[in-house]
């Protein structure tokens, strides 16, 4: 009953990726020959002493986070509640406690202070 197509796709070909050549697809086949099976295993394995670089997971940073109420400007570290009207307050940014009044302050307040001072 065939017609005299081929059955499978083998006239197709496809490139080498390690040595640019052609060949004829068979199966999962990927590369030409074994020799470039070979070196392509060998280029993934020994990377130049290149460490592969691992991802860590993200994670929420309440702990450096300032926030700021929008009904009374009472500021926070790391809590998103005021204390002062229940409600959540508006995220500012990344920061810490002022060395000088323990009070929080973000890093744009810092900022926007140097550039202020810069144009001036």
């Amino acid at each position: 009953m065939t017609d005299g197509s081929p059955l499978r796709h083998d006239s197709v070909t496809m490139t080498c990726p390690v040595c640019g050549n052609s060949f004829g697809l068979s199966g999962r086949r990927t590369y030409c020959s074994d020799a470039c099976r070979a070196l392509a295993y060998r280029r993934r394995r020994d990377m130049g002493g290149i460490q592969p670089v691992t991802v860590p997971k993200s994670r929420p940073r309440p702990e450096i986070t300032v926030y700021e109420c929008d009904t009374c400007g009472e500021r926070s570290l790391g809590e998103q509640r005021c204390s002062e009207c229940h409600t959540f307050m508006t995220r500012v940014g990344i920061g810490g406690h002022c060395p000088s009044c323990e009070e929080p302050i973000a890093i744009v307040d810092l900022i926007d202070d140097e550039v202020t001072q810069a144009r001036k």
